[in-house]
């Protein structure tokens, strides 16, 4: 007896620690992993509608998520894919963001089943397998209009594309290899609750039979899941002959190693949170490849309306005389975000639009693979950190002048084209969500430093 209260009582110590482990450390990874796995689909699903692929679900903004479900995955008729496969991506979308924006991530609330729920809707399309005979019919609808989005694409928007894909396949097996994690923890979580509420109230006689033990849990649990299979492992932990090894090989597998974090952390550079950083918001590349054109569509319905019999004859003129036309120039307000004060400013657009398409290319390729990521990884901290603060303040202007066209463009056209402006408020909102994601990587990198100087300080050797 002596020895099961001493095992209860360290099986207590190791849940306990694993579980605040899990919430300080993997959970917020996991929830990162989850956000590039939203992104991800973001981007192709934003695309497979541009594109006329898929039709757009009308009800998709009113649609109200209680707990993550699983969208439909029953077969549909081809005639039928654009509208059913776009009802269903909508739903996926919406399943996703709910997941990501409003679910709570702790080691409590991520029980065996929503854990379950979390993994049916990351395999909802099997990203790895993504082939036009795949079994399962929405990965097959998405992989035949996925090749469709291909065709006739140009470079930067198909390294969307492929980069999209490449995400969320690694992001799967990231999500997948948390997930594990997290149900194992969840399987002990649960066996140690059994342990306090059913077996503890039941003779060793009692506490060996699972017919008892199944009739003590419908007494105490009502309306809970009983796991036999967890119940039948408590069982063979709790023989007297063979369950010591059983119990020891699991206090063991439960804790947690004090010095494996400290030696990590020496072994890897501090420069992964700003090369994630300029990565993240070098994103933002492919988000003003979409408003662009939008923003170009929107400036010549406006300059046709306001110009007159006498301005076209001054334009004709002008390159008659191969002089550059007089500059587009619009006067956009804004929101000062320190003295909260409105700011006017004057935006010459063909000026702006070219600086914009300057950025565009200077985006891409802080985000792109290969000889780019090399280059990053040989640059020293300093101008590491430099390149992405200066990158972010750059976004965070560029974000506050689009937002300010946009609102120029609604209001300054006549009543009966306001149909005809081209919105550019989800773009503007994917670029906000990248600019925080980045800052965030920045104040990681920050964080990280600081906690080393303090460790230094204190005299604690991080190097192994």
């Amino acid at each position: 007896m002596g020895e099961s209260n001493e095992f209860q009582i360290a099986l207590n110590e190791v849940i306990t620690a694993r579980r605040e482990w899990l919430d300080k450390s993997e959970l917020p990874k996991l929830k990162e992993q989850l956000r590039i796995f939203q992104m991800a689909y973001g981007s192709l699903y934003k695309m497979f509608l541009k594109r006329g692929l898929i039709n757009e679900d009308p009800y998709k903004a009113e649609a109200k998520i209680g707990e993550i479900e699983t969208p439909e995955t029953d077969a549909f008729p081809e005639n039928e894919r654009m509208e059913k496969l776009g009802i269903r991506l909508a739903d996926y979308d919406n399943q996703l963001d709910f997941l990501v924006n409003f679910y709570q991530f702790s080691a409590e609330f991520l029980t065996l089943e929503r854990i379950k729920k979390i993994l049916s809707l990351i395999k909802y399309i099997d990203w790895q397998h993504l082939i036009p005979d795949a079994s399962q019919p929405n990965t097959r609808a998405v992989a035949e209009i996925t090749n469709q989005l291909k065709i006739g694409c140009d470079t930067m928007s198909l390294s969307v594309i492929n980069e999209s894909l490449s995400n969320l396949i690694k992001s799967t097996e990231v999500i997948r290899s948390y997930l594990k994690t997290l149900t194992e923890f969840n399987r002990e979580a649960y066996k140690l609750a059994l342990r306090n509420e059913v077996f503890a109230g039941l003779s060793p006689a009692d506490a060996a039979q699972m017919s008892q033990v199944k009739r003590k849990f419908a007494a105490v649990n009502k309306g809970k899941a009983f796991y036999p299979d967890l119940a039948e492992e408590i069982i063979r932990e709790n023989n007297p002959k063979s369950g010591a090894a059983l119990r020891e090989k699991l206090l063991n597998t439960l804790k947690i190693e004090e010095n494996k974090p400290r030696v990590a952390k020496a072994q890897v550079s501090f420069k992964v949170f700003l090369i994630e950083g300029i990565q993240v918001i070098g994103s933002i590349g492919a988000t003003l490849g979409e408003i662009g054109p939008k923003l170009d569509e929107n400036e010549m319905l406006l300059e046709n309306r306001k110009k007159g019999f006498w301005d076209k004859v001054r334009r004709i003129v002008q390159q008659m005389m191969n002089r550059e036309p007089d500059p587009v120039i619009y006067q956009v307000e804004y929101m000062d975000p320190i003295k909260a004060v409105p700011v006017r400013e004057k935006v010459n657009f063909s000026s702006f639009r070219m600086e914009m398409d300057r950025k565009i290319r200077i985006l891409s390729n802080m985000n792109s693979r290969g000889n780019m990521l090399a280059k990053l990884d040989a640059m020293p901290e300093e101008q590491l950190i430099s390149i992405l603060e200066r990158t972010i303040r750059d976004m965070q202007n560029l974000h506050k002048i689009l937002s300010a066209l946009d609102e120029f463009f609604k209001t300054s056209v006549d009543k009966g084209d306001r149909e005809k402006v081209k919105g550019i408020k989800p773009e503007l909102a994917s670029m906000k969500n990248a600019i925080v994601r980045a800052n965030q990587k920045r104040h990681d990198y920050s964080a990280q430093k600081e906690e080393e100087e303090q460790l230094r300080r204190l005299g604690v050797n991080t190097i192994s």
